[in-house]
């Protein structure tokens, strides 16, 4: 009867969740219209709000715009939904990508002025003269006979079938990981689970003309350069414009196309064409299998949330016992020392900064898995705050239990295990419960080393759909759904530990 009444409630709380976030998700974007557009030149930018890709070139010259305000955004399409929404004036971006989110959304058009005319290339770090080399051989043969021009026109124009440029060589002299931003349709995109587009298939080329393969690795655009000069990836493709900027710190082959940045604004003579929930539900998770997106980042998340729950348990039990002897008897001063150090370092700065110095500094001459890298990380940071935890609970322990154990010929060690330490755990479960909660959202900061967990699933999907919508309330979703199961079997366990006590 317990456990019918368990799982009822369980399905009860999981069926309000789910409705909650389902009826917010139906009822987003009733509210206020968009005002109306009043940028129709690149003069008109000036005291307006431009939202632009953060590290673009459009992030570099619309910040040379007099008197604008420029709101950076991690991906094009969160700067283009900001458009929608009112909430900027216009979008400085990429000409291609441009046509693929107006063409997406029939209330936004792009003005017929160019911003800035540019030139792509592929960057490739300062030390490794001679992979520039021979790209740039492969890339001077490639544009010759014609195959760059083919690629691109296989994306690009009406007649576009998009067929993917299959390798031909045997890939024998090994592999060339490359880094891409598979936000940025035509040139890298998502496609049936894979990454494509022109940058791919050129880089698939130039593999091919090496007697390479190629590894891709998607990340966020402003982490291509640094992945880069760390040696993460080989070289870094995705419409990268060469400035003398970033020539400072990463070289560049020969260009292989032509681009110019353009400026994306409301339409004022067409309306937004609304969609069914149904047919929105259809697009973003039934199409192509695109939930299969949501699974995959789910199973990684879980993944990291519960191997880095246990890293960061056995961190912060063995740093407790540290701090708590050495509070109770004043011994291992030196190993307090340290502990007060990784506590301090640790917990005073940002998850995601400890991410990045891990992914990209410690270990940035070795390939290593990304989920390795960040449980590893999330299991360091985990147990900073698990180790209070447990001291805490230690301490919480009444002395008088020490000297009673001790009186019967207990040791210190045998007085831990057998009497401070069972109690110690029944009184920070509901505190342990919490933190691994906190440590299984925290996880969603995973996408910034190019890691496919929960949340960069739904980034992919709204990349694709360009719909934000459904696939973040999905995310939310699941999220939730995973925290009211834990805060369930959590208070269920508890109640068993005090029906315990009282027998």
């Amino acid at each position: 009867m317990k456990g019918s009444s368990f799982s009822m409630k369980l399905k009860k709380l999981i069926s309000v969740a789910a409705a909650a976030v389902l009826s917010a998700a139906m009822f987003t974007g009733c509210g206020s219209k968009a005002p109306e557009n009043t940028v129709f030149s690149i003069d008109d930018l000036n005291g307006k709000k431009i939202g632009v890709q953060l590290g673009t070139v459009g992030d570099t010259y619309a910040s040379d715009v007099e008197g604008a305000t420029v709101e950076r955004y991690n991906k094009g399409a969160d700067a283009v939904q900001a458009l929608k929404q009112g909430k900027i004036d216009a979008v400085v971006i990429d000409a291609q990508p441009a046509k693929a989110f107006v063409a997406a959304n029939n209330e936004l058009m792009i003005l017929d002025e160019e911003f800035v005319t540019e030139e792509y290339a592929i960057c490739i770090a300062k030390n490794n003269s001679s992979l520039t080399e021979k790209v740039n051989e492969a890339l001077n043969v490639l544009i010759d006979n014609g195959t760059v021009n083919t690629i691109i026109n296989n994306y690009i124009g009406e007649n576009a079938s998009k067929a993917a440029y299959v390798p031909t060589s045997s890939g024998s002299n090994g592999t060339l990981t490359i880094a891409v931003n598979a936000y940025f349709e035509p040139y890298e995109y998502y496609s049936n689970g894979k990454v494509c587009g022109i940058d791919v298939d050129i880089s698939n080329a130039i593999a091919d003309y090496l007697n390479m393969k190629i590894d891709v690795e998607d990340m966020e655009f402003d982490s291509i350069i640094t992945a880069v000069s760390s040696g993460k990836a080989d070289f870094g493709i995705s419409g990268i414009t060469v400035t003398e900027e970033r020539l400072k710190n990463i070289d560049f082959s020969i260009p292989y196309t032509t681009s110019s940045q353009v400026v994306i604004v409301r339409n004022n003579d067409v309306k937004a064409s609304g969609s069914s929930f149904a047919d929105k539900f259809k697009s973003d998770f039934i199409d192509d299998a695109r939930y299969q997106y949501l699974l995959t980042g789910l199973r990684n998340t879980l993944i990291i949330a519960i191997c880095a729950a246990l890293i960061g348990i056995v961190i912060g039990f063995l740093i407790a016992i540290v701090r708590s002897n050495h509070d109770k008897t004043g011994k291992m001063k030196v190993l307090n020392f340290l502990c007060n150090i990784y506590l301090t370092v640790i917990r005073g700065t940002p998850t995601m900064v400890q991410l990045l110095i891990i992914y990209y500094v410690i270990f940035s001459s070795v390939h290593i898995n990304k989920i390795v890298v960040a449980l590893l990380a999330f299991g360091i940071n985990s147990g900073a705050y698990v180790a209070e935890i447990f001291r805490s609970g230690i301490m919480s322990i009444d002395n008088g239990q020490f000297e009673a154990a001790r009186s019967l010929g207990l040791n210190y060690r045998q007085t831990m295990i057998q009497v401070i330490l069972p109690q110690a755990f029944k009184n920070v479960l509901p505190a342990l419960a919490n933190e691994f909660i906190v440590l299984l959202k925290e996880t969603s900061i995973s996408g910034y080393i190019g890691l496919n967990d929960l949340t960069r699933g739904g980034d992919i999907i709204r990349s694709i759909t360009y719909d934000p919508m459904l696939p973040l309330f999905g995310v939310a979703l699941i999220y939730l759904v995973l925290v009211v199961i834990l805060s369930s079997l959590v208070k269920k366990l508890e109640r068993r530990l005090r029906s315990n006590e009282r027998h």
